[in-house]
């Protein structure tokens, strides 16, 4: 006799077995599916800007309302002359920074000038803005420095 054991085929398995193996791949692909969709970065949506012109055109009718309240609280002596004309230069600094990216509000008049800006700007400034807040002596009437600060603003191209 020979001492090699007979050889048996393999074990035949249930029809349930591979159902379970199939059922349990597609559990653990769902699942990896879910971790991934969850945890990869958004992508956002584009912004859609308005036309310049209409930008533009906010940024002048928000500016202008502001300084037509500046006005309107001088008129009514609720701000002292050089209080509205630091708003007044506070507005118009705002509006070209805005408007143009420019830090306006932080720049003396020398680099507003060395950057080419607006003439009516620097004119608002050297004129109305810094003899009122800088200069000794009575501040520049607030109502001229306000038609300085539309003229700015209306007048940006």
């Amino acid at each position: 006799m020979s001492e090699v054991p007979e050889l048996y085929p393999p074990v035949q398995y249930e029809w349930w077995w591979l159902a379970l193996a199939v059922a349990v791949l597609v559990v653990l692909a769902a699942a990896g599916w879910t971790v991934w969709a969850l945890t990869r970065p958004r992508r956002e949506k584009p912004v859609r800007l308005a036309p310049l012109d209409e930008r533009l055109e906010a940024l002048r009718l928000e500016h202008l309302a502001q300084i037509d309240e500046v006005a309107r609280r001088y008129a009514a002596r609720e701000l002292p002359p050089r209080e509205a004309n630091a708003e007044l230069s506070r507005i118009t600094r705002a509006f070209v920074n805005d408007y143009t990216g420019v830090e306006t509000p932080v720049l003396p008049l020398a680099e507003l000038q060395a950057r080419g800006l607006s003439p009516d700007l620097i004119d608002a400034v050297r004129r109305h803005f810094y003899p009122s807040l800088y200069a000794e002596g009575p501040p520049i009437d607030p109502v001229a420095s306000a038609e300085a600060a539309r003229r700015v603003v209306t007048g940006w191209h």
